[in-house]
């Protein structure tokens, strides 16, 4: 534990073991914090996780996750908080959440110190930060990709700036009013361009036995084969077993849904690309992109076009009204930003991510 020059109390918050067990009200009231913060900093609410979904992400033991506090008067006004990877000892990705209401009293730094001293005691070196922005005016910073830029004189990026990180890599937050206008025609043309040698299989939840293999190639692709710049994301090795056992996981006790399309390529009988989202249980709320992704080997047959549609048809047929999808993009994608943008995602946040290395 420790205090901020301004007498906020900075701590370490415990998870807690399912909704309504110890803790839970603090975690709540973090949940609440993360959420005021991201309304500012992304200009949209429509991100927002409700706690009993928040709470599985806490839970898994391949990415193990720790949360820090601030309190005033014992109750929770901020958080930050890091994940691990349990197969790598060298990186952690860090998010730091402070509303409006409390800027300006040393809370960011706090968690921040908290933060990277609980990241060295776990022997990581590597960290990587997630800082939104939604500002463009002023003097910019161009990420070294080339693509992308964030405001340069940021508190954000002043902050990052004064705690020796370095700008890597700039993400682009794009919105989709759904539904979408004359999606059964676009959908067909995306369908006559792949071509006789791809079939479209879609789902909502647990992975259907025969695509585990695949799928859990898919996933492992996907923290190799998306742009990374210099971020230095490590491969994430997914397994069926592991799969099965993160659905299994998810159905028990998460409340949202994943849903997905994936295109099969008939000739080897493989899946070569998917797009998900993940789906509250309300329909007045945004879906999710989650991963989107087409093996290396299989680009050029428009399956990015293709798998998006698809799923973007499949939504409201065993899903119906929800108002918008969100999804983000690496700026320097732009074979997936042209897709987005064809379809109509319309760019409304950018997000600088931003690394350090702990000496």
């Amino acid at each position: 534990m420790s205090a901020t020059p301004s007498n906020i109390v900075i701590e370490e918050l415990p998870i807690p073991v399912s909704p309504g067990a110890e803790g839970w009200d603090d975690f709540v009231a973090a949940t609440q914090a993360g959420r005021r913060s991201d309304a500012v900093a992304f200009g949209t609410s429509e991100r927002d996780y409700e706690p009993d979904e928040e709470l599985p992400h806490f839970q898994d033991p391949h990415r193990p996750s720790r949360m820090f506090v601030a309190r005033v008067d014992g109750g929770v006004v901020a958080r930050a908080w890091f994940e691990l990877q349990a197969d790598d000892r060298d990186t952690a990705w860090v998010v730091v959440q402070v509303p409006p209401e409390v800027e300006h009293r040393g809370v960011g730094r706090g968690l921040a110190d908290a933060i990277e001293a609980g990241i060295a005691a776990e022997g990581r070196r590597k960290i990587i930060v997630y800082v939104p922005e939604t500002g463009s005016g002023g003097e910019r910073r161009p990420a070294p990709t080339g693509f992308g830029s964030v405001p340069e004189q940021s508190r954000s990026t002043r902050f990052c700036d004064a705690r020796g990180y370095r700008l890597e890599q700039v993400n682009r937050l794009s919105r989709l009013a759904l539904p979408v206008a004359g999606i059964a025609e676009k959908l067909a043309a995306a369908v006559e361009r792949s071509g006789p040698d791809f079939a479209l299989h879609s789902w909502i939840g647990p992975t259907p036995e025969r695509w585990l293999d695949d799928i859990a190639v898919l996933w492992t692709r996907m923290s190799t084969d998306a742009p990374d710049a210099g971020v230095g994301t490590p491969e994430d090795v997914w397994t069926a077993e592991r799969l099965a056992e993160e659905d299994a996981r998810k159905e028990r006790d998460d409340p949202r849904k994943l849903v997905t399309t994936a295109a099969e390529h008939l000739p080897s009988g493989r899946l070569v690309a998917y797009s998900e989202y993940s789906v509250p249980p309300q329909p007045g709320r945004a879906a999710l992109q989650y991963g989107t992704l087409v093996l290396k080997e299989f680009r050029g047959h428009g399956l990015g076009m293709l798998v998006k549609l698809a799923n973007l048809d499949y939504l409201p047929r065993i899903s119906p009204g929800h108002p918008s999808a969100l999804t983000f993009n690496a700026e320097e994608n732009r074979p997936m930003l042209d897709v987005n943008e064809a379809m109509g995602f319309v760019g409304i946040a950018y997000e600088g991510i931003w690394r350090k290395d702990l000496a």
